[in-house]
């Protein structure tokens, strides 16, 4: 794997960001994931990124943030040395109903990402469980998005994938290829961690990873990046997902 990073999303309720990179460095990260609400500064992330000896390789930004400031965004990027740039997010009333409507949008993400291909990054969309809501005409919205443009780029959520009732080696398997990154996610089994929503520390859960991993080696995605949305504790669930994904 060429990268193991840790999105910086899972410690929003544990600040200070300093804290949070000193606790990763401890743990055994070199590399992190941001988002947009950290992304303000880039010289004072940078020299905490420098500090802790930490990496970002990749981020999720707004789509309404890159259309607002498309230079920008891709200067921000670049200060970071990052490879991958995905948009992570619609809010339900943004997002598009009929299988059209996610076609043009696919078109807009093709169009917004341009730049940052150009630049020689990696461009694509973070999924959640909506875009695998059949449309009245019966098509995923994931693959509206990817069929509009064979240069963006995906980074599957593969606790979003399990979420929507599907099996992630199955879309690894379809998207072989197209997958730049991949959130390894974990689901508490029924009844479990309802304090943290649900979801569980990577191989604490219901998640088949030798099955997973696996599949995503033979897709060739070597960025992996641990995600739990609402952990009670930031700590335990960055050292106990590393060590599960060190024993892949």
């Amino acid at each position: 794997m060429k990268h193991v990073a840790y999105q910086l999303y899972c410690s929003r309720n544990f600040p200070p960001l300093e804290n949070t990179f000193a606790m990763l460095a401890k743990a055994g990260y070199k590399a992190v994931e941001g988002y947009g609400g950290i992304l303000g500064d880039v010289d004072s992330l940078k020299r905490g990124l420098d500090s802790a000896g930490l990496i970002m390789p990749s981020a999720h930004m707004g789509i309404s943030d890159i259309e607002a400031d498309p230079a920008g965004a891709l200067a921000t990027a670049q200060a970071l040395g990052m490879e991958s740039v995905f948009i992570p997010y619609l809010s339900p009333e943004e997002r598009p109903k009929s299988s059209a409507d996610w076609a043009a949008f696919g078109k807009r993400l093709a169009e917004l990402g341009k730049p940052f291909q150009d630049a020689g990054m990696n461009f694509g969309w973070h999924n959640h469980d909506f875009e695998f809501h059949v449309t009245d005409s019966g098509d995923m919205p994931l693959d509206l998005i990817a069929a509009a443009d064979e240069n963006l780029m995906l980074e599957l959520d593969l606790g979003w994938v399990r979420v929507a009732g599907l099996d992630p080696v199955g879309w690894i398997n379809k998207y072989a290829g197209r997958i730049a990154a991949a959130h390894i996610k974990d689901i508490a089994p029924d009844g479990e961690c309802t304090d943290e929503d649900g979801w569980a520390d990577v191989g604490h859960g219901i998640m088949d990873w030798a099955a997973i991993h696996s599949a995503l080696q033979s897709a060739g995605v070597g960025h992996y990046v641990v995600e739990h949305d609402n952990p009670a504790d930031d700590a335990r669930f960055a050292q106990r997902s590393l060590a599960t994904i060190n024993k892949f």
